[in-house]
């Protein structure tokens, strides 16, 4: 986002969500892998308890957010990517699975697919029985999917007009930006890929530069086509005056390599895989107990369910593993207290080109400081504070042989605390 520094990118309307809300900073993907990160953002739960790897699907019976907020009188819906349905792709392509009513997570709108992977040929479906229905996007997926979320909200707003309003709470899932890294072609007409500034940790290697700024200039495009529907529907929101009162809870899945450390695409620990955006925005700023800004809280994938349902005065439910965060949004009596670190997993690697293809632990400290480990093996170690872009691994360092053992000690705690089961190296 243009708002984080990103020179080659402008994202005006996250920037306006980020500065009238609260921008997360230090937000991370626990697993930056799709279906065990989606089945933590429903679910509050770690994956090696929910979604342990790829294509595999949530469990039976367990509950999503969607529970919570239909016990407290919400109306739920769902429009996007699903991959929680554990389809797998050498069955066939998985834009033309559907997924059983009963394993749409207890919304009650859902209008999605499994997996797509193809961003001008997208599926959608959803209802059930006589009133099922299959079909494909007419348009760019990001573009087409906003469409059926705007509508849905002008459709709420008609039913405040009428006096039959019930709060709701609505979900946009977009694949984009995801390879192929391919947008309307008025977007990408913007970017050149010779003239965009890589990363410092991208290495000088002429075939590892040349795929990650072909990448990126498809990678960016998209992200501005997807800013634009952004906009679009913070308009609506002001038009029908569900403005007033509709949170805006902002974020990605994970990030992309993009040549950093000369890696690419996803599952990676690296700071460009693992870091998200997070914002909480939305709303008017008529409330002198909202806050906005910056905040440096280590905020993970299990802890969206948890915030989401703070920011509607939901309390979180017993199987959510995670912190709720929300009074980092609304000022709250008897706040929780912040872990002092992040916990991140590899627990089914996915066994793809460009991923990791070892099992991994690892953790980020408020202070800085990042571990991840093999089993029975040290791996990385960053100071991030001083090394943001991750340039000098001190995992085999005895210099720092004493931070080793004290980061090692708190991923075994993590480990011990999440029940967890991972040979953590002894030193």
């Amino acid at each position: 986002m243009s708002c984080n520094g990103d020179p080659n990118v402008r994202t005006p309307n996250a920037d306006i969500l980020a500065q009238q809300g609260v921008h997360f900073t230090n937000a991370l993907s626990g697993f930056p892998l799709c279906c065990p990160f989606r089945g933590s953002l429903l679910t509050g739960r770690y994956p090696h308890h929910c979604v342990p790897g790829h294509e595999y699907p949530l469990p039976e019976g367990q509950p999503t957010i969607a529970k919570p907020f239909k016990d407290a009188g919400y109306q739920t819906a769902y429009f996007g990517k699903w991959h929680l349905d554990g389809f797998h792709e050498r069955n066939g392509r998985a834009a033309m699975h559907i997924t059983k009513p009963e394993r749409r997570g207890g919304f009650d709108t859902w209008v999605g697919y499994e997996n797509n992977n193809s961003q001008w040929d997208s599926w959608v479906h959803g209802g059930a029985g006589k009133d099922a229905f299959h079909y494909r996007l007419p348009g760019y997926e990001t573009d087409e999917l906003s469409k059926l979320f705007i509508k849905h909200l002008r459709d709420r707003a008609e039913e405040a007009k009428s006096g039959n309003a019930k709060p709701f709470f609505a979900v946009l899932s977009v694949q984009p930006p995801h390879d192929p890294y391919v947008a309307p072609e008025e977007y990408m007409r913007r970017f050149n890929p010779a003239k965009l500034e890589m990363r410092r940790n991208v290495p000088p290697v002429k075939a590892i530069e040349e795929q990650a700024r072909r990448d990126l200039a498809g990678y960016y495009a998209m992200i501005e086509n997807w800013d634009d529907n952004v906009g679009r529907i913070r308009q609506v929101l002001q038009e029908t005056g569900l403005a007033w009162n509709t949170h805006i809870v902002y974020f990605s899945d994970h990030g992309d390599m993009h040549g950093s450390q000369g890696q690419y695409r996803k599952t990676a620990p690296w700071e460009e895989s693992i870091r998200i955006p997070f914002i909480i925005s939305g709303g008017q700023p008529r409330y002198e107990r909202w806050r906005n800004g910056r905040v440096s809280v280590l905020l993970n994938h299990v802890d969206i369910a948890p915030t989401t349902l703070g920011l509607c005065g939901i309390p979180k439910p017993s199987w959510m593993e995670g912190t709720d965060y929300s009074h980092l949004r609304i000022q709250k009596e008897n706040a929780p207290s912040e872990p002092d670190s992040a916990y991140l997993q590899n627990v089914i690697p996915t066994g793809h080109p460009n991923s990791v293809a070892r099992p991994y632990r690892g953790l980020v400290t408020k202070d800085g400081w990042k571990l991840v480990c093999f089993e029975n093996t040290p791996w990385l170690m960053f100071n991030l504070a001083e090394d943001p872009f991750e340039l000098a691994n001190l995992a085999h360092n005895n210099r720092y042989r004493a931070e080793r053992r004290k980061l090692l000690s708190r991923l075994r705690q993590w480990v011990a605390d999440t029940g967890d089961t991972f040979p953590v190296p002894e030193d």
